[in-house]
């Protein structure tokens, strides 16, 4: 397992809701909402991010809000700091 970016993890905040993520491998990472596992997400281009089904983590295509908000977060993250 190859960490690229952030091999640390790190809190984003959005909407008053604080969400600790966590690189797992290059462009994958578990996000935990309120201290629980809550998604997994795969950056699959700069501007475009994909749920992995919690199953198969197969990637699964469709519009989601919360993950394009949460995918961008973590790009800004990732910018800011990106030895973090």
């Amino acid at each position: 397992m190859e960490l690229k970016g952030a091999d640390e993890p790190f809190d984003i905040e959005m909407d008053d809701v604080v969400y600790s993520v966590f690189p797992e491998e290059k462009d994958v990472y578990v996000v935990f909402k309120e201290g629980k596992e809550y998604i997994k997400l795969l950056k699959d281009t700069e501007n475009l991010w994909l749920m992995l089904n919690p199953e198969t983590e197969l990637p699964m295509f469709g519009m989601d809000e919360e993950v394009d908000r949460l995918g961008k977060k973590i790009n800004e993250e990732l910018q800011q700091n990106p030895n973090s």
